[in-house]
């Protein structure tokens, strides 16, 4: 029973922390898609690079938090973690820039079930 309980604890810590992460995320995303640049590191500018590292070092943070909940709860890896980490860096002068990559971000995240 007290394995039962302290999974049960560690399940509740894991949703909070995943609340905490999209909170943070949407607050980043929201800043980007009024057009501050940075968050997706897209232009590799040392200054941007500089303004937006609280944010990423505190996303990756939480991030890893999941990551380590999950492994012991023997779940997958935190999905959505993956795919922000995946959106950032350079890219083609062709794609959307910051600001409307994170209004996009935003969309899919409203259109996202929730739980």
């Amino acid at each position: 029973m007290a394995k039962a309980d302290r999974l049960e604890r560690l399940d509740i810590r894991r949703l909070d922390l995943e609340a905490d992460y999209m909170t943070a995320l949407i607050a980043a995303l929201r800043l980007t898609a009024s057009g501050k640049w940075g968050l997706f590191d897209h232009n590799a500018d040392r200054l941007a690079r500089a303004a937006v590292a609280p944010v990423i070092d505190n996303l990756n943070d939480i991030g890893q938090a999941i990551d380590d909940a999950r492994e012991q709860l023997a779940m997958a890896p935190f999905e959505l973690h993956q795919q922000f980490l995946a959106s950032r860096g350079p890219v083609s002068s062709q794609a959307a820039g910051e600001p409307k990559q994170a209004q996009a971000w935003l969309d899919r995240l409203a259109a996202m079930p929730e739980g």
